[in-house]
């Protein structure tokens, strides 16, 4: 989707900072860093208050996959 993101956004003329990407803390943290790198905005999302824990199980169960990049990335030193 980021990919996509980018092709439209150089194929309609908008500038970076028109926009901003979303995501979720712990995943995909090297892709938010080159984001930042190249220009755009890029928004980290950390679920917190009395229901994180529901809410960040729900984000990790859409994606089976982001289990894998919070754990690597939650231990990373």
């Amino acid at each position: 989707m980021i990919e996509a993101v980018q092709r439209y956004v150089a194929a309609h003329d908008i500038a970076r900072d028109a926009f901003e990407f979303q995501m979720l803390y712990g995943i995909r943290r090297e892709w938010q860093e080159q984001l930042v790198a190249q220009g755009y905005r890029v928004r980290i999302y950390v679920p917190y208050g009395t229901a994180w824990y529901p809410y960040f199980m729900r984000r990790l169960a859409e994606r089976p996959a982001n289990l894998w990049f919070f754990v690597n990335n939650f231990f990373r030193a």
